[in-house]
């Protein structure tokens, strides 16, 4: 017999917690602007993600390196401004925190004030766990990110699988425990082989949210743009589209043209 779900009317870290506790899948979606996130709030996604990825699917840029910390502050007030239920997280963007934990704690105070965010997201395990600690001891949320970690590509070179190997397998999860035990709220898992991911979810009192991790973890993360698609270039193994966007918009914006050019549009009934 299954057990009517938890309404909430406002998520938060405790609410991602409770989830898990009850077997409840979490939806964590991107957004980068006010009318993306009204409509994704609107639509009941629990979790909104400000992400670098912004960096690519805003900037045309070709990592998500160059996004600044100015930048991330903007998207993350532009998406605060039109929420009303979903959890908001911000990434906090490379250069700005990995050098130096006072740096580190300098810009999640900035993204917390400056754009009334919930929380903040960071790349990898050890090697930033005294910045994780300096955060949360000034009692901001932390999500960690672990496998494909996209700040890092140029170490690894590629956007290929993760922890395929043992050793690296090994790794990720003792960071990933390393992460829970230090505080973190939740922890995103990307690109890694499912029956590990689901392993470390086994592992976790924390949610992990997966993104081409596979079904075995507490939730799901995507990026809105390619959920849409209105994005045609990337199609990885672990995107279901389920639109069309960048046809259907391709073919609206070419009608429009078409009815300007023929005197069409506006119609009579279309002017004052």
């Amino acid at each position: 017999m299954s057990v009517a779900k938890k309404e909430y009317k406002k998520v938060t870290v405790q609410s991602l917690t409770e989830m898990k506790s009850h077997g409840e899948k979490i939806s964590m979606l991107t957004a980068y602007d006010f009318t993306m996130a009204h409509i994704v709030d609107q639509a009941g996604v629990d979790v909104i993600l400000v992400g670098d990825s912004a960096s690519n699917v805003m900037a045309g840029h070709e990592t998500t390196l160059p996004i600044t910390l100015d930048q991330m502050i903007y998207h993350a007030s532009s998406v605060i401004r039109a929420i009303k239920r979903a959890l908001v997280v911000v990434d906090i963007p490379f250069g700005s925190y990995q050098s130096d934990p006072k740096e580190a704690l300098r810009s999640a105070i900035r993204i917390m004030k400056e754009s009334g965010g919930h929380a903040v997201k960071l790349e990898g395990g050890e090697e930033i766990k005294e910045s994780v600690k300096r955060i949360l001891n000034a009692g901001i949320p932390v999500m960690g990110h672990l496998g494909l970690t996209p700040q890092s590509i140029y170490k690894f070179g590629t956007y290929s699988v993760r922890a395929k190997e043992e050793a690296e397998a090994k790794k990720l999860i003792e960071d990933a425990l390393l992460l829970e035990s230090l505080g973190c709220f939740a922890l995103v898992l990307e690109k890694i082989p499912a029956k590990l991911a689901a392993k470390v979810a086994a592992q976790l009192s924390i949610p992990v949210i997966g993104i081409g991790a596979g079904a075995g973890v507490d939730g799901q993360v995507l990026v809105i743009h390619d959920l849409l698609g209105m994005t045609k270039e990337f199609s990885p193994r672990f995107l279901r589209r389920y639109m069309n966007l960048y046809e259907d918009m391709t073919k609206a914006i070419g009608q429009y043209v078409s009815d300007v050019k023929e005197k069409d549009f506006p119609n009579a009934q279309e002017q004052y």
